[in-house]
């Protein structure tokens, strides 16, 4: 029997030569919060649930702001596979101006709500005052990091990830220089200030890049009906999925520290460590948007379908991969992140993290399954339904359940359901809604696929024809 279409060899291998730039440049970001966490553990470990829980509204807005610049990756993309490349910088200039404006709204947002969202957690006012503080210096990191990924979209649509790749790197090593000249003299304050000031210089070169190789400059085309607004329909739904996922992500951070300080910093490394695996899904996601784009623009039915059944085939083939490889190395990664040959506080808590991870190396392959699918669908601008299933998973199972399970008298007669489960019960809140959140965009993404695909004709590069219809 010959293997499904969607396994052609030239294909699983321009998949990987697009997922591996991409996720090595994400990772840089969990490499950037990683080296953060271990300098301050080993300078300051009591001051890891203030730049944790300083990423509340910073999360928020962040991933409101990236899902916001996702149009420009879709239809970059899509005018790409049709052949209109040269036209391109229009959707570029556009994502520009969105992440620098938006940027800038954020970040005074941010610091505005920060102190008040802080105490309202029921957190004292010591604790309130010194996250606040870390929120506010973070926040002038914003436009920074709008711009920055607005430029990495663009990039990454014309098959140019490898330069994103580089800037990330450059910006690792910067991060960790800041970290050991700040951290040791200011703490938690001096790791927000070293993100911010790496942000910046990411920027600047991403946007150096994009000016002298790419056609950003290039004015002419005629733009397609309704082109700006699909560009921001897109990111807008992609947008609001963000703010489900990454604000009710960022506030298990809230409710773990809410248990216990020890409990909030083994929970904000898992997660940090988590992440770095989820960047990998990343990687793949951005990639099969792209391949899925491409094809979609160029009204490729087949094409579509066999891109999204190339990304998600190989979300569960890779995701089983690493899942074994944190799983068999849980108890070294757990020490360095908690840099045990260090600190007796850390080779304390060390065997809790490892448990974590084990577990949790399992439920990122259903998270990144859902990743993976919900780019997908997105690349195709079917936006609103895995927009809800966002929603409903992350907002209304995942945060309610992390809040019941970790927090208040403990109820053992109640087993896995009982409250008062501390750092465990949060992980069995974030489980649930993974798993069901993976479930529900990959079977989305293959219904889709059944279904077929009618072409945006205006898309093609002879610009005719009646448009497609979308559910």
């Amino acid at each position: 029997m010959p293997p499904p279409s969607f396994l052609d060899r030239r294909d699983v291998v321009d998949l990987l030569r697009l997922a591996l730039p991409v996720a090595a440049s994400r990772l840089t970001f969990m490499l950037m919060g990683l080296t953060d966490a271990v300098v301050l553990a080993r300078h300051s470990p009591g001051q890891l649930p203030h730049i944790l829980n300083a990423f509340l509204p910073i999360g928020v807005a962040m991933g409101f702001g990236l899902g916001l610049l996702m149009g420009v990756q879709v239809l970059t993309a899509e005018l790409a596979g049709a052949g209109r490349e040269l036209e391109t910088g229009r959707v570029c200039r556009r994502g520009l101006a969105v992440a620098i404006v938006y940027g800038v709204v954020a970040a005074v947002v941010s610091g505005a709500v920060a102190a008040p969202l802080v105490g309202a957690l029921g957190f004292d006012e010591r604790f309130t005052a010194a996250t606040a503080r870390c929120t506010v210096i973070l926040a002038w990191g914003l436009p920074a990091h709008m711009l920055f990924n607005a430029c990495a979209y663009y990039l990454e649509a014309l098959r140019r990830p490898a330069v994103v790749t580089a800037i990330g790197v450059a910006a690792v090593g910067l991060n960790l220089v800041l970290d050991l000249a700040l951290v040791p003299a200011h703490g938690a304050a001096g790791v927000a200030a070293a993100t911010t000031l790496s942000r910046w210089a990411m920027a600047v070169a991403a946007l150096a890049v994009v000016v002298r190789t790419t056609p950003v400059l290039v004015w002419g085309g005629t733009p397609l009906a309704g082109e700006f607004a699909r560009q921001n329909g897109v990111g807008l739904g992609a947008g609001l999925a963000n703010v489900a996922e990454w604000g009710s992500f960022n506030l298990t951070h809230a409710v773990a520290t809410l248990s216990g300080l020890d409990a909030g910093a083994v929970w904000g490394l898992a997660v940090q460590l988590m992440g770095a695996v989820f960047m990998v899904y990343v990687g793949l996601g951005s990639a099969t948007s792209v391949r899925v784009a491409e094809r979609f623009g160029r009204g490729d039915r087949g094409g579509v379908a066999d891109a999204a059944r190339l990304g998600l085939s190989a979300a569960v083939a890779i995701g089983v991969a690493m899942a074994a490889v944190v799983w068999a190395f849980r108890g070294r990664l757990a020490a360095a992140g908690l840099a045990a040959e260090f600190a007796g506080e850390g080779a304390r808590l060390a065997p809790l993290l490892a448990s974590l991870l084990g577990a949790a190396a399992l439920v990122t392959v259903f998270d990144g399954l859902q990743g993976v699918a919900s780019m997908a669908l997105r690349a195709r601008e079917i936006v609103w339904a895995p927009t809800a299933i966002h929603v409903g998973s992350y907002a209304l199972l995942m945060v309610p359940a992390c809040w019941w399970l970790a927090l208040g008298e403990p109820t053992p007669a109640l087993g896995p359901l009982g409250r008062g489960q501390g750092v465990w019960g949060v992980f069995w809140g974030v489980a649930a809604a993974s798993c069901l959140a993976g479930v529900l965009q990959a079977g989305l993404l293959e219904w889709v696929c059944r279904r077929g695909v009618t072409p945006r004709a205006s898309s093609r590069a002879d610009g005719s024809g009646a448009g497609r219809s979308s559910p």
